[in-house]
C-alpha cells in the first residue's frame, strides 16, 4: 500500500508558482486598465490546461532567451490568480467569496477547459447558492447557455423556467433561445403554462428564426410552411394538442395545420367530434401537471389522477374513453386528513383523524409494483360493527402515477354494503379494497377481491403491502 503526501506536494508546488527564476511563460490577463503579468511554467500548464495547451503549442519557444507570451483577455486577474494557484497545487477555497466571484471562477474555468474545478463549482451552486442564482435568473441564464460544459447551471435553469415560465418567455430575448434547450424546456411535465400558451410562444420562436416569412398564415406560401416545418420538426412532436380545447384548436391551431402531419389533424379533429374514437397513436402525453397547491398536496398521486377522479365523481364525461388526455378538470379542493408516512398506520389513527368526515377519498400505493388504488366515500366513516350505505361512492386503480389510459373505475352495485366498518381499516364492500394494520411491525396490507363492486380492480388477489395512504377530504371551489 502506497502512502501519498499530496499536501507537502502541492505547497511545493505553489512555492515553484512564487518563483520568478524558472518561469518561461508570461500570461498577460485582463483589460486596459486592468491587466497584469503573470509568470508561468509551460509544463504545468499544458498537463493541467487542454485548453493552454493547445494555444502555448502553436507559441513554442524560439531559442532559450526568449520567453512564450500569451493573452488571456477575457479572465480579470483577480480570477486568475485564483485559477492560477488551483493549477499549481490544486487547491481553492471558497469561505469568505461573494458569489458573483465564485460564478466569475468558474465561468474562466469553464473557458480553460478545467473540468474537475467546473464540475466542482457546480455542485457548490445547486447546493448552497440556489436562492442567489434565483435572484439573479437573467444572469445565470445567459451566461450558462453561452457555454456546453455547464449542464447542471443548465438543468437549474431549464428547471427555474418551468416552473416560472414568465422568467423567460415573457423576457424580449426569448427567441434567442438555442434549440435544444427550447426542447428541453417543452418536454417537461411540470412547465407551468397553459398549453395554447406554449404552441403560441413555440410558433413565435419559429418565426424569429425565419424573418422573411409574414406572422399572417393567411399569406404563407408552400415553401413558407416548409421553411417553418424545417425550423419547428422537433418542437411540434412535444406540443400536448389533445389537451387543447375544441375552440382553441379551432382559432389557434387550425390556420397552421399544414405545419402537422396528417394523420394528427385527423386524430385531433376526429376526438371533438367523437371523443370515444381512439387516436392511431399510442404515445399521446398526458396533460401537462400544473402546480396548483390550492388542490391537493400528495405524496401518491398528481394532478392528472385528481382530473380524472373528479370527474368521476361529478360524472363528467367519466364514460368518454380519452377525456383524461384533455384540460385538466380541477372543481375540488382535496384536504389533507391522514397520511400514512405521517401520521401512522393503525385503525385508531384513521378513525381519530377521520371519522365523522363527509366526502373522503383514500388513496393507497402498493409497496413494489406502483400501483395506486383508492376509493371515494361521499358519506363518512364512524367506528361501529356495521356495514354503511352509499349510493355513489366507487373504487378504482392506476397501475402507476403516470398511467391514467389503464385505470379502472368500478362503482358500487350493493349500496347497503358499500362501507365495510367492521374492518379494523377503511375498506369497501366486503373484500374490494380492504386495508389491514399490524400493530406489531407498525405495518400496512391490502388486497382487493370483487364483491360488492362492479367491477375488479386489481387482478392480484393476495395481501400486498402498502407503501403508504393518505385520505383527503373533498369540497368544491
Amino acid at each position: 500500500m502506497s502512502t501519498q503526501f499530496f499536501s507537502k506536494l502541492s505547497q511545493n508546488y505553489i512555492e515553484i508558482l512564487d518563483d520568478n527564476e524558472y518561469h518561461d511563460v508570461n500570461i498577460e490577463v485582463g483589460e486596459d486598465p486592468n491587466v497584469k503579468i503573470f509568470r508561468a511554467h509551460m509544463i504545468i500548464l499544458c498537463y493541467r490546461s487542454s485548453f493552454l495547451r493547445r494555444i502555448l503549442a502553436s507559441k513554442k519557444k524560439k531559442d532559450n532567451n526568449t520567453l512564450v507570451h500569451i493573452k488571456l483577455s477575457n479572465i480579470s486577474p483577480e480570477i486568475f490568480q485564483i485559477i492560477l494557484r488551483y493549477l499549481y497545487g490544486g487547491i481553492i477555497s471558497l469561505d469568505g467569496q461573494d458569489p458573483l466571484d465564485i460564478f466569475k471562477i468558474l465561468i474562466a474555468a469553464d473557458s480553460l477547459l478545467l473540468r474537475e474545478l467546473v464540475d466542482y463549482l457546480q455542485t457548490h451552486f445547486i447546493e448552497k447558492e440556489i436562492e442567489w442564482m434565483e435572484q439573479r435568473f437573467e444572469f445565470i441564464y445567459r451566461t450558462s447557455f453561452q457555454s456546453h460544459n455547464l449542464s447542471e447551471i443548465q438543468k437549474f435553469c431549464i428547471d427555474f423556467m418551468a416552473k416560472f415560465p414568465e422568467k423567460i418567455f415573457k423576457s424580449l430575448d426569448f427567441t434567442s433561445l438555442p434549440e435544444k434547450f427550447l426542447i428541453s424546456l417543452i418536454k417537461k411535465d411540470d412547465l407551468q403554462m397553459k398549453e395554447i400558451e406554449v404552441w403560441e410562444y413555440v410558433l413565435k420562436w419559429g418565426l424569429a428564426q425565419n424573418q422573411t416569412i409574414n406572422p399572417d398564415p393567411d399569406t404563407w406560401t408552400d415553401n413558407d410552411y416548409e421553411m417553418m416545418k424545417n425550423t419547428l420538426r422537433n418542437c411540434l412532436p412535444l406540443i400536448r394538442f389533445f389537451s387543447l380545447s375544441s375552440k382553441e384548436f379551432l382559432h389557434k391551431v387550425s390556420p397552421y395545420k399544414k405545419l402537422l402531419k396528417q394523420q394528427v389533424c385527423k386524430d385531433l379533429l376526429n376526438s371533438y367530434m367523437d371523443p370515444d374514437i381512439e387516436p392511431n397513436n399510442d404515445n399521446i402525453p398526458l396533460p401537462r401537471n400544473l402546480r396548483n397547491s390550492n388542490v391537493i398536496e400528495s405524496k401518491i398521486v398528481n394532478l392528472n389522477i385528481i382530473s380524472t377522479i373528479s370527474r368521476w365523481i361529478d360524472k363528467v364525461d367519466f364514460n368518454v374513453k380519452f377525456s383524461y388526455l384533455r384540460e385538466l378538470y380541477l372543481p375540488f379542493k382535496f384536504d389533507l386528513l391522514l397520511s400514512g408516512s405521517r401520521d401512522g398506520f393503525s385503525a385508531e389513527k384513521f378513525h381519530k383523524l377521520c371519522d365523522n368526515k363527509l366526502n373522503t377519498i383514500i388513496f393507497i400505493k402498493v409497496k413494489g409494483t406502483g400501483e395506486i388504488l383508492g376509493g371515494h366515500n361521499p358519506s363518512i366513516w364512524k367506528s361501529s360493527i356495521d356495514w354503511g350505505q352509499s349510493y355513489y361512492s366507487f373504487i378504482f386503480s392506476f397501475k402507476s402515477k403516470n398511467k391514467i389510459k389503464d385505470s379502472v373505475l368500478s362503482r358500487i352495485k350493493n349500496i347497503n354494503r358499500a362501507l365495510n366498518y367492521e374492518a379494523d381499516g377503511p375498506s369497501f364492500g366486503g373484500d374490494d379494497i380492504k386495508l389491514s394494520f399490524s400493530f406489531l411491525v407498525y405495518a400496512c396490507k391490502c388486497r382487493c377481491i370483487q364483491t360488492d363492486y362492479e367491477k375488479k380492480i386489481r387482478d392480484n388477489n393476495d395481501w400486498s403491502h402498502v407503501e403508504d395512504y393518505e385520505v383527503f377530504q373533498i369540497t368544491k371551489t
